[in-house]
């Protein structure tokens, strides 16, 4: 499992090294977020979903089906939108109500 961090989107606000579990997320001198092991990441999303300007993504290996896309969320108001990016280029955008999420 591993994050990437697009330290030209980051904004250095750093929430994700606030919410990671695993403390692997550190800012530069710049203030800029960068994981220094990203083969220690529990894979938790966490930092991804926290995230407001979708600096960070997820590698969707093929382990988990993903064979080499990525993830990213972007989030507008109370919703959640997936974009996960394929190898050939293409986009797919899954997009989650976060109020409604956990109701059973």
């Amino acid at each position: 499992m591993s994050i990437q961090i697009n330290k030209d989107t980051c904004i250095g606000c750093g929430r994700c090294q606030q919410v990671c579990p695993g403390t692997l997320i550190y800012k530069d001198e710049a203030r800029k977020a960068y994981i220094a092991y990203p083969s220690d990441c529990w894979g938790c999303v966490s930092c991804v979903k926290e995230c407001p300007v979708g600096a960070i993504s997820f590698f969707l290996g093929e382990d988990m089906g993903g064979k080499g896309a990525t993830m990213v969320v972007r989030t507008e108001d109370h919703l959640l939108h997936w974009d996960i990016t394929k190898v050939d280029g293409t986009v797919q955008r899954i997009t989650v109500n976060a109020k409604e999420s956990n109701a059973y």
